[in-house]
This record gives structure tokens, sequence and C-alpha cells, in this order.
């Protein structure tokens, strides 16, 4: 699919959106006549009714829809002043998640109804078809599924409808014809099929159409392009075909967008499409047009994109590109493309005049001849130039150097000659640089290494000769793939090489490489596909290459390599082709891993290897008996040096720990051993296919930098969690550097275990960070504190003890932190959607993109290590202190987690209504404290925590009555333990930090209310 046309179908999705948004003339209230009282009664519990189908509320909308105010103030509800009935239902972009009730249709006064951008799921309920003065109807960008009401047929006043981006299925209801008042119409992006109803053409009024992104099929039919009102329209990306009819440009004149892509239109471009002279958008991309574009295309000066690429359009001659002239009267044009048809001629000079504004430009899979034109440097907006696939000769103009904004350059399957210009290296923009397939000659220019953002380098099957400049093999910033092969370079492969550790694809095939392959070579972890076939090299395979396991395709093939095949390559796990032929290796093939597999493996022309699977056809490994008789020697031998050895280290054992504990001891506190908890090497690939394509299905939670998915590793089925990062929120690449840092130097029972790091790029050469945890079964804290839904509500109840443990569980972890490293560590984030819970719901405390460490004043360069210079943590868990300046503190995690303590056993977030005046949470429960503390504290603990071990006992009384005794009972027993933790959250939260309690002295506490309730708990039973 033509990237570009879906860039432009997501734009021109919002222009409609936005229109049926703000259009001042679709509708009015006209809802003015008198209604009884009662009607604002019936209001009210279809809006109460509504809030109880949601959900998911991130923003907490439907906290304010409550009795404390008339619902005409509810957020989002506009009431009719005469009646005081709902006209107007608006929660746009608000995250809310949940169904659409059928009480939507007791709304009866319902002007407009606006649920774009949110996660409303489930079918929109027949009963909209009650809403008979409904003008507005919008549900973009949701996950509504099933077909389109049917009874939304009786909404004959409806102006805008407004349906894209969701998941609807059937076909375009054919009533649509009766509503004669519409004026806007999008089913764009569902999954619609059948055919575009006929009774479409007979709405008069129709401005907007777009059903892009379907499965529709047949012609569009001709009544609709009768409807010369509209001035929008797109039925791109379909099943669609047939003729652009002749007189377009005469019937729709008021056209604006016209666009087509990805179908399968035929026939040539109406002439008469000059005549819409508003037109801003022609694009009509991957169809099978014939003919040309008008000579007089220009014309149409107000045009911003025009794109035929891939079609049928062009004869070869050689005046096929006259038509270009012409657009040098587009001043605004920014995007022109004609990839992919079958223009000749050559590109004519006229091009350094087009419009300043054109950031695409691509012509190439055609037949044009000639040079590059002088003056293309003029286009310094460019940021696309696509001129590969043509027939273009001589030399590359210096001046394309000029084009500071170019990020792609594609100029591969040409007869270019002459040197590479090392003009280029000024493209300081520039990602992808593809030279290849042409006759380029000389050397690789170093300045190459100045385009800092390269992605993607491709030289192969040119003249190219000398070696690889060490600059450019170290630019780091490659990523997608270097292809130098079918080439003369020379030399030996630069130690450099091992800087690009974010390298996909390295090919170097088919030169005069020589040497041996560099240890460095390790160091690119990132590597899947490494070509190294055709050379000179020498020499074994460098042990360092056990560290790219990664790779899915080794060819190392026609070489002088020697030695035997190092059986690390059997570990590869992804590995799925390997061919060493034509070398020199020696000794017996190993059996594990992809050698198990005779047909992945290519192992010719090495005479003198043995052993293997039998597929191989190998002869057996022999010892030659004056060689078995060296080594039962050598094995004598060896046994009484072994042991003296072994002797020795165990008494170098002793003494490196003895020293080792009288270190400890002279220093007071334990230092913690630095281990590196990244085993497992995962690819892009690998990641993407694990979390589905990171489907919605998999995502399990999201934050400030980023989202993460539940993903399954196919190398061994186990379950991990993967936290993507989103590199477009300011911070989160520092976030993610810091959060590195910090786990690789930590290890405790509570704290999440990261298993892999990945920095990389996506399938579309964007910067890829991402972090793969262990999967914690029962989610976060904040899932189980505060429940969205029913089934939550149910299921998720956590007893006292539970509570208790996990409140343990997170300051043992501190603990750690604080005083058990050998750098202390503050968190800087605790809360509780960062605590995580396994399956038996112990507590691990996670996401360190925060984290802060803190050196030693005494240390030469006295410091702290900040993530970011905002203010760290989240609202409501911020320490005060660090609101006027203050810098990261282990007091600062102390308050943090005074608040959390309390939030867990009352069960309210610290930014609670109930929290207002100034007063927080802290000052709340001190308040309430010692008295009256028990009011406060989540109920549900109480019924827990008795509820099932005293059922038996209680088993004859009434529900009620047993009900309310086992909660007093439980109050009574647990109120002393309740106060005595209350009193530890506040000490932590106090305002002043001198006044909070060390950490040590809180997992103490908690310990000890631990055993003293287990203590009791189990005398009373």
């Amino acid at each position: 699919m033509n990237h570009s046309c879906m860039n432009f179908n997501r734009k021109a999705f919002q222009i409609l959106t936005t229109f049926l948004l703000l259009c001042p003339n679709l509708c009015s209230n006209s809802a003015t006549a008198a209604i009884p009282a009662a009607g604002n009664v019936t209001d009210f519990h279809a809006l109460l009714d509504f809030k109880n189908h949601i959900v998911g509320d991130p923003l907490q909308i439907m906290s304010l829809w409550n009795d404390s105010t008339n619902h005409c103030n509810w957020t989002g509800i506009t009431c009719n002043i005469s009646n005081g009935r709902v006209i107007y239902l608006n929660l746009s972009s608000q995250g809310l998640a949940g169904t659409v009730t059928p009480s939507i249709g007791n709304l009866t006064f319902l002007t407009r109804l606006n649920l774009l951008s949110n996660s409303f799921y489930g079918e929109l309920p027949q009963e909209v078809g009650r809403l008979l003065y409904l003008q507005r109807l919008n549900i973009d960008y949701n996950n509504f599924a099933g077909r389109i009401p049917s009874n939304l047929s009786r909404c004959t006043e409806l102006t805008g409808l407004s349906a894209g981006a969701n998941n609807l299925t059937g076909t375009i209801p054919t009533w649509i014809g009766n509503l004669s008042s519409l004026v806007g119409i999008s089913f764009s992006m569902n999954n619609l099929h059948g055919s575009i109803p006929h009774e479409v053409g007979s709405l008069s009024s129709l401005t907007f159409l777009g059903v892009y992104g379907n499965y529709l099929s047949g012609t569009i039919p001709s009544s609709i392009y009768n409807i010369s009102s509209i001035f929008y329209f797109t039925v791109a990306q379909n099943n669609l075909h047939g003729n652009i009819p002749a007189n377009i440009g005469f019937t729709l004149p008021n056209l604006q967008v016209f666009a087509g892509g990805v179908n399968s239109f035929t026939g040539t471009i109406p002439a008469s499409l000059l005549n819409a002279s508003k037109l801003e958008v022609l694009d009509f991309a991957s169809n099978g047009l014939t003919g040309t574009l008008p000579k007089n295309i220009g014309i149409l000066n107000r045009l911003t994109r025009l794109n035929f690429d891939d079609n049928r359009l062009g004869t070869g001659r050689a005046d096929g590109l006259s038509f270009l002239d012409s657009l040098v009267n587009c001043t605004v044009l920014e995007t022109l493309g004609l990839a992919m048809n079958t223009f000749g001629g050559e590109l004519p000079r006229s091009i350094a005049n087009f419009s300043k504004q054109l950031r695409t430009f691509t012509i190439g899979s055609n037949g044009i001849q000639g040079n590059i034109p002088v003056g293309i440097s003029n286009l310094d907006n460019m940021a696309k130039l696509g001129l590969e696939g043509n027939r273009l000769t001589g030399s590359v103009p210096d001046e394309l150097g000029m084009l500071q904004n170019l990020k792609e350059l594609y100029l591969n399957g040409n007869k270019f000659s002459g040197r590479i210009p090392s003009s280029i290296g000024n493209l300081s923009s520039l990602t992808k640089l593809f030279l290849e397939e042409n006759n380029f000659e000389g050397t690789i220019p170093a300045s190459l290494a100045k385009c800092r953002k390269l992605l993607t380098l491709s030289l192969y099957r040119n003249k190219l000769s000398g070696t690889i400049p060490e600059e450019v093999i170290s630019l780091s910033s490659l990523a997608i793939y270097l292809d130098v092969s079918h080439n003369a370079l020379s030399g030996t492969l630069p130690y450099e090489v091992g800087k690009l550790v974010n390298l996909g694809k390295l090919v170097l095939s088919e030169n005069n490489f020589s040497g041996v392959i560099p240890s460095s070579l390790g160091s690119c972890t990132s590597l899947e596909q490494l070509h190294l076939q055709g050379n000179h090299f020498e020499g074994n395979i460098p042990q360092t290459l056990t560290n790219l396991k990664g790779l899915e395709d080794i060819d190392l093939s026609r070489n002088n390599l020697s030695g035997k095949i190092p059986e690390f390559l059997g570990d590869f796990k992804v590995l799925q082709h390997l061919n060493l032929s034509y070398n020199d290796f020696e000794g017996e093939i190993p059996k594990n891993g992809i050698f198990k597999n005779a047909s992945s493996i290519s192992i010719y022309g090495n005479k003198k290897l043995c052993g293997g699977v039998p597929e191989l056809k190998l002869p057996a490994c022999t010892i030659k008996k004056a060689s078995l008789q060296r080594k039962l020697l050598a094995t004598k031998v060896a046994i009484p040096v072994a042991s003296a050895l072994l002797i020795f280290l165990l008494f170098l054992s002793c003494f490196i720990i003895i020293s080792t504990m009288i270190k400890r001891s002279r220093k007071g506190s334990s230092m913690s051993t630095t281990t590196n908890n990244s085993e497992l090497e995962i690819s892009y690939s690998e990641i993407a296919k694990c979390t589905g394509g990171f489907s919605q299905d998999n995502l399990i939670g999201s934050g400030s930098f980023g989202s993460v998915y539940k993903g399954t590793l196919s190398s061994d089925g186990s379950i991990v969690a993967v936290k993507v990062l989103n590199l477009r929120q300011r911070g989160a690449s520092r976030s993610f550097i810091d959060e590195c840092q910090v786990l690789r130097s930590i290890r405790h029972r509570n704290l999440l275990k990261i298993i892999t790091a990945i920095s990389s790029v996506d399938r579309q050469g964007n910067e890829f960070k991402a972090l793969v945890f262990e999967f914690m079964s029962n989610g976060s804290l904040e899932d189980w504190l505060h429940p969205t839904n029913t089934l939550q509500y149910q299921t998720k109840t956590l007893t006292f003890i539970q509570r208790l443990n996990i409140a343990i569980d997170v300051a043992c972890a501190l603990e750690y932190l604080h005083h058990s490293c050998e750098t202390s560590i503050v968190h800087c984030d605790i809360k509780p959607s960062n605590v995580l819970l396994d399956n038996d719901l112990v507590a691990h405390v996670g996401d360190f993109g925060l984290a802060t460490f803190l050196y030693e004043e005494s240390s030469n360069f006295s410091r702290q290590s900040h993530s970011s210079a905002n203010l760290k943590g989240s609202i409501g868990y911020i320490p005060p202190e660090y609101g006027m300046g203050g810098k990261p503190s282990i007091l600062g995690d102390i308050y943090s987690y005074g608040i959390l303590l309390l939030e867990i056993f009352t069960g309210k977030r610290p930014t609670n209504d109930a929290f207002e005046g100034g007063i927080g949470i802290q000052e709340f429960i001190a308040m309430a404290l010692p008295n009256n503390v028990m009011d406060i504290i989540d109920p549900s603990l109480f019924k827990q925590e008795f509820g099932e071990e005293n059922h038996e006992l209680e088993v004859e009384e009434n529900a009620i009555m047993r009900e309310f005794d086992i909660e007093n009972q439980a109050k009574s027993f647990m109120e002393d333990f309740i106060v005595s933790l209350m009193q530890i959250g506040v000490s932590c939260s106090s305002t002043l930090p001198s006044e909070r309690m060390h950490i040590t002295s809180v997992v103490n506490k908690l310990q000890a209310i631990k055993n003293s309730f287990m203590k009791i708990k189990q005398n009373a039973i």
C-alpha cells in the first residue's frame, strides 16, 4: 500500500471530522417546545445509566456526574435554556471506555451526540433511532462493531453522520438515501463491504463523502457524480473499479479533494477536471489509469497534492513529460507523485522552478533519460526525492548537497557514472541513501559520515574501489542496513565496524576484502543478517560473534576461513540459514540448533569436515592412535595439576570471602552484587511478533513515556511484559537510558526483573526502544485498589493481610535501593501503578524511568544524575520540597511511600475529591487518628479478612446480620493494627523531611504488626 496515500487519507479524514464538528450551518438548536418537568428526570436517569456503562475513565469525567450539581452543569452536557432538556452530549477525546447504553434513546431532545476519539465498543444501540431531533452524530475513532443501526433511518433531521475508524461491518444501508438533510457522511476505515448504494445519489445537499479504507466493491453510482455541492470525495483503499466520468469537472465543479487511490480504476484522466478550479488534492495512486495528464494541468494552481504513482500513465515518447512545465504555476504544491508509470523523455529544466513548498517528488520506475536538471537545488524544502529505476546518465550534480531538508534520496537503478559527490555529506537530515545499481566509481566518500541520521546506506552493484572509510563503517546511526556488495572494495574490515550497534543487516559480499573477521563485530548485537561471502577473509570465526543471538541469516561462503565450526552457532535460536561453503573448516560439525536440519545449512567445499547429522553424508570423525595416546598421557598429567589448582582456588576463594566479610563489617552495610539480567537477546521482529504487532488486545498499560504490552516469546513460550517507549514524548529517550542504567545495577525479589533492553528501529526506519520484563499475572496494585469495571470489583479485592504483605514488599524494595546498593538509588515515582503483583500477589516495584543515583558527597565529582530538569514524580505522590526546587532524595521516596501506605488501606487516591481546601490525604487521616480512623478505612478489607473463615460457624444466621457481625468483629479485632499502620503512613508523609521515618524502621514496624496480627488471629481461630 502506498504510504503517502495512507498519510493523505489520515489527513483527509481529519478534515472531514473537523468539518462535521465545526460547520455552523449544519444544524441549529430548535428543541424549544414546552415539556413537563418529568422530562428532566428522564434525562437525569438516562445520563446516570450512560455513566454506569463506562468502565474506563482516566480523566475521572464521570466522577463529576453526581447529584451535587444539576445534570445540565455536568461536563459535556448542554441543555436547552427554555425547557431544561439535554440537547448536546459532547464527550470527545476523554479516553472513555465502555458501551453505549440503550437509555441514550431517552434523551429525546438531543440534537448532537459527539463521542469522537474514545474507546467505546460493542454495537451502537438501535435506540439511537428514537432521537428524532438528532442532527449530528459523530462516533469517529472508537471500537464500535456490528452493523450501522437500522433505526437511524428514523433520524430524518440528521445533517452529519460520521462513524469512521471503527470496526463496523455489513454494508452501507440503502435507507441512507432517505436522510435528505445529510450534508456530510463518513464511514471511512471500517470493514464495510458490498457496493455504494445508488440511493446516496439522491442526497442533493451532500458536500462530504468519505468511505475510504473499507472493502467496498463495484462501481461508483453515476448519480453521485451529479451532486454538484460535493467538495470532498474520497473512496480510496477499496476494491472499486470503473472509469472516472469524462465530464466530472463540470458535474462536480466545487471539488477540493478528489481521491480514489488503491483501487482498480481504469481509463484516462478526464481533461474536464481542469474546470474544477478549486481542486487542492487529486490522488489516484495505485490504480490502472492510462493515457497521460492534461498538458496544462498547472491551471489547477491551488493543488497541494498531485499523486498518480503506480498506474499505467505515459507513452514512453520523448515529449511524455511536457505537462511538467505547467506545474510551475502550482505555487503551493507539496507532493508530486508520478512513480511506477511508463513516462519517457527527459526531466525538463522547469523543475528548478517548481513550488518552494514541494517536499515529495517521486518519478522513479519510468523510462526517463538524460541528466538531473541544473537548478534542482532551488527546491530547498524537498524531503524525499525519488528518481530510481530510470535511465538517467551522467554524474550526480554536487548541488544535491544543498537540499538541506532532504531525508530520503533514491538514485538507484540508473546509469549514473563518475564519483559519488562528497557534497552528499552535507545532507545532515538524510536517513535513507540509495545509490545501488549504477556505474559509480572511485572510493566511498568519507564525508558520508557527517550524515549523522543515516539509517540505510545502499551502494551495491557499482564499480567502487578502495577501502571502506573508518568514519563510514563506524556511523552508529545506521540501523536498517548497510550494503556495499558487488563492488571492488578491498583491504581489511575496520575494527570500527563494532560501532554499528543498531544495524540490522550488514552485506559486504562479492568484494576483495581480506584479513580476519574483526572480533569487534560481536558488538553489533542488533544484527539479523550477516553476508560476507565472496571475499578473502581468513582465520577463525571470532568467538565474540556468540553475542549476535538475533542473527537469522549468515553467509560466510567462498572465503578462506579455517578452524572448527563454532558450536555457539547452534545456540542461535532464530537462525534460519547458515552458509559456510567453500572455506577451509575442519573437524566435527556441531549437532545442536540449526545443525540438526541439513536443509538449513550449506557446507560444500570444506574437505576436512566430518560427523554431523546423517543427512549431510559426511564421514565419521575418527581419532588416530598416536593422538589418542597423547590425550591419555595429557590426562594423566592434567589430573594432579588440576587437583593442585583446585586446592589453590579453594584457598583463594576462602580468602576472598573472609576479606569481603571483614570489609562489609567495617563499612557497616552490605554491598549489592552487580548482575546482568539481560541474558536474552531479542530482535525488533521478535518483539513485534510476540505482541501481535503491538495489538490493542495485548495492551496492558500506558504511562508518560510509553505503553506496556503482553507478549509470548517464540523461543520458549514464556510470557513477558514489553515496555515500548514513546520516543515522541520529550524525555523518553533519557528515561530509557536512566532505566537501563538502574536496572543493570540491581536485583531484589521485590524489584521487577528485566529480561533485556532493545534499542533498534522499526520496519519504517523509526527509532525503537523497549524494555522486556517478567510478566506479572496479577497486574498492578492500581488495578486492585481502584477497579474500573464490574468484573474487577467482583474479583480484585485484597484482604488486610494481603495489603500488609504488599506494603512490606514495597518497603523492602526501597530499603534495598536506598541502603543496600553500592550507590544509593532514589525511585522518584512510587505509586500503585508502579507496583506489580505476581501470581502469589508478591509485590515488585517497577518503572525506573525517573530514578536517580545519589553519589557520595565525598566523591571527586559530587553531583546528582538527573533524568530530566522537570519535577519528578506523579501528582499526589510528589513530596512538597520537590515543588520548591529540592533535589531528589531518599526522604522524597519515603514521602511517596507514606502516601501509598495510606492509599492501600483507605482505598482512596491522594487526588480524591474528598481532600479539598488544602487538606490532603495525610492531613485528613492525621485528624482522624486515633479514634475515628476506622471510619475512613476501605470497608471491603474487613469482610474479606474474616468472611470465608467464619462462614461455616454462621451458616444458620440471617445473611445480612451475619455480614454486619463479621464486619464489626473484624473492625474490633483489627483497630489497633490499623491505627498503627496509619500512624506509620502519616509519619512517612510528613511535610518536613526531617520528621519522616527511616525506611528500615518502617520495615521493622510493619513486620512486627504482621507477626502480632497472625499470632492473635491464629489464637482466635
